[in-house]
């Protein structure tokens, strides 16, 4: 591995953060040989270097991005030019301190601060039999990974965290972003992660804001990285060998809409009751008849707006 990137001194910080790079690529190495642990400064999005760096490496700049719940298949994907390196669908972890550009499911923005939230991706080699419910799966990794006892963490289908105030009540805590890119006879899989960590204005925020400091009052983004960053890996390759079924249980037991009246956008809106979801991921809504949605353009929400 390179030697850990140096971060610098950020305005408004006590002291320099200190990530602990080498630390947390001894954690990843046994799992993904050939890892490589990477901390910047800044970039536009941690998801989009990633993706640029798999394209440039297939030798094709237009390669098509993808999410999970949008493959259908592609067939024989082209091969990449004679004399590509082995390793260029070696994995690495990109932790960005502050990201200017952070995008969220459906085109939305991610708005972080440096030292007060945690914004990384993951790209790896992945090859599931199949893609759904992979968004569920990391959050759930994530949440037992930095979650208390009782839960505090609940999961909003299809990619949200949310620190919990009540039945059906929270407030964003984190996002997530997957999406994939052909690399020659594979596919690469690129997990982007936002978290907050520490207390921040929540002036415009529909759903409010929440941070890990709620849960442990010594939180910090390299703490975070560290707590995550193996839980996370580990629950990638779980689903490559097993699919959603290993982690359908765990999502149900922090379901933040179970039972509860929820409007969906998208292409055939719904006003039902949300009844979890399938052995897929998929969610089941009650609209008179049972409708089960995959996450693609359709977004979620209570129809009272707690949430």
């Amino acid at each position: 591995m390179d030697a850990p990137v140096p971060t610098p001194f950020h305005a408004g910080q006590a002291e320099p953060l200190r990530w602990g790079a080498e630390e947390v690529w001894q954690q990843l190495q046994p799992l993904l040989p050939g890892v490589s642990v990477e901390v910047v400064a800044s970039t536009d999005s941690t998801n989009t270097r990633l993706i640029e760096r798999a394209r440039a490496q297939a030798g094709q700049r237009d390669a098509p991005v993808t999410r999970p719940g949008e493959l259908r298949g592609f067939g024989d994907l082209p091969r990449a030019p004679y004399g590509r390196r082995a390793g260029d669908t070696e994995p690495c972890l990109l932790v960005a301190e502050h990201q200017t550009g952070g995008r969220g499911r459906l085109g939305r923005d991610w708005l972080g601060a440096a030292g007060a939230s945690l914004t990384f991706s993951l790209s790896l080699p992945l090859a599931p039999r199949d893609w759904s419910g992979l968004s569920l799966a990391v959050g759930v990794a994530l949440a037992e990974a930095l979650d208390v006892a009782p839960p505090r963490i609940g999961l909003k289908w299809p990619n949200d965290l949310w620190i919990l105030d009540g039945p059906g009540r929270g407030r964003k805590l984190g996002g997530i972003l997957i999406e994939t890119v052909p690399v020659g006879q594979r596919r690469m899989c690129i997990v982007g992660v936002g978290l907050n960590v520490l207390p921040q204005p929540a002036e415009g925020l529909t759903h409010g804001y929440a941070c890990l400091q709620e849960l442990d009052g010594e939180a910090s983004a390299p703490r975070a990285l560290a707590a995550v960053a193996a839980p996370l890996v580990q629950a990638l390759l779980r689903f490559e060998a097993q699919g959603f079924a290993a982690f359908q249980a765990g999502f149900e037991r922090r379901d933040l809409l179970a039972g509860l009246p929820v409007t969906t956008t998208g292409p055939e809106p719904l006003h039902g009751v949300a009844e979890g979801v399938d052995e897929r991921g998929a969610l089941r809504v009650r609209a008179g008849t049972l409708h089960t949605l995959v996450s693609g353009e359709v977004s979620v929400r209570l129809r009272d707006d707690t949430c």
